[in-house]
């Protein structure tokens, strides 16, 4: 997809500064966009297939990284629904904290519950971090 993008900039006479530009975004992205190093999101990859007038599907037909990558995406949704285990430990905190009185523990305990259910998996990996950092000291 890098060489695709930096070709079809080429042939629209722009420097990466100036589609970044476009594009609102660094130079730096625009370079990695075209080193394969990442990958734009996919509003950017709509603006980018509305600048080159090609489409979508032009652009991220030939990449098989990228398209790995957006059905990877795809199932890290599917792993934040309602049936994931941080939805069902943040309703076990609701409750415990609307229905046991612990004064103003009670409210702190609710809350929790609540970032729980919305952040379970970045506090899941924030954990794995802390841990990792911890063992290699």
């Amino acid at each position: 997809m890098g060489e695709q993008l930096q070709k079809l900039r080429v042939q629209k006479n722009m420097s990466r500064e100036e589609l970044a530009q476009e594009m609102n975004v660094s130079r730096q992205a625009v370079y990695k966009w075209e080193n394969n190093k990442g990958y734009p999101d996919i509003g950017n990859i709509m603006k980018l297939s509305e600048l080159y007038e090609i489409t979508l599907d032009e652009l991220i037909k030939n990449d098989r990284t990228f398209q790995k990558k957006i059905s990877i995406d795809e199932d890290k949704k599917k792993e934040n629904d309602l049936t994931g285990p941080g939805f069902y430990i943040g309703i076990i905190f609701v409750c415990f904290g609307l229905f046991v009185d612990l004064g103003s523990y009670s409210i702190g305990i609710t809350i929790l519950g609540f970032l729980t259910m919305a952040f379970y998996e970045d506090l899941k990996t924030i954990f794995w971090n802390v841990k990792k950092d911890f063992n290699e000291q």
